[in-house]
């Protein structure tokens, strides 16, 4: 074989390994509640808000609720940032963070809101 294919080939590998490698680092998964508690890495925890007894500060940018799993566990969650202006109205909520102290330290939050246009369905559906 020729010299400048078989580097050619070498420099794909290695491009390829480093992709993949890359790739599972970036990649967050969602686990339970459990699961994040004796977690090291950065995860991703789903659920509601278990109640609407939340502690907000806007003026400090810091947000600390509990989040109810599908199997009922409740798990307190801290966030320190942009709070999202539709949080209370949430139909579900997913938390990107760690567990630290006894707390899921969130880095990020995604609310997931009711559809105006589900809404719409709902009442076209009820009128009929």
């Amino acid at each position: 074989m020729n010299l400048k294919v078989i580097v050619a080939l070498v420099l794909v590998a290695v491009a390829v390994g480093v992709g993949v490698t890359s790739f599972k680092k970036t990649v967050t998964p969602y686990i339970s509640f459990a699961e994040a508690k004796s977690s090291a890495g950065l995860v991703q925890v789903n659920g509601v808000l278990a109640d609407k007894q939340y502690v907000l500060k806007q003026q400090e940018q810091f947000l600390s609720f509990r989040l109810r799993d599908a199997k009922g566990e409740v798990l307190p969650v801290e966030y320190k940032g942009v709070i999202p202006g539709n949080f209370d109205q949430a139909t579900s909520i997913v938390a990107i963070g760690r567990y630290t102290d006894g707390k899921f330290a969130a880095e990020q939050l995604l609310v997931k809101c009711p559809s105006k246009y589900q809404a719409a369905a709902e009442k076209a559906g009820k009128t009929s």
